[in-house]
């Protein structure tokens, strides 16, 4: 493998990366075709996971040893 490999890949990606920003037309920054009853619906919040008791079953059997 020539040493100049790793060289000419990142030219390559530097290359793709300039005309991803150049050449290609950018992404609109907000979708056209957005319902406007999806933007007003409120987000649940996740409910937390119940924590385990600190006085549980392995608890009281190391305390019993």
């Amino acid at each position: 493998m020539p040493a100049s490999v790793p060289f000419v890949l990142l030219a390559t990606v530097m290359g793709l990366s300039w005309w991803e920003d150049h050449i290609l037309p950018a992404a609109p920054a907000e979708p056209v075709d957005t319902p406007a009853e999806a933007l007003s619906v409120p987000a649940v919040p996740a409910q937390p996971a119940e924590l385990p008791s600190a006085d549980s079953a392995l608890t009281r059997e190391v305390a019993t040893h």
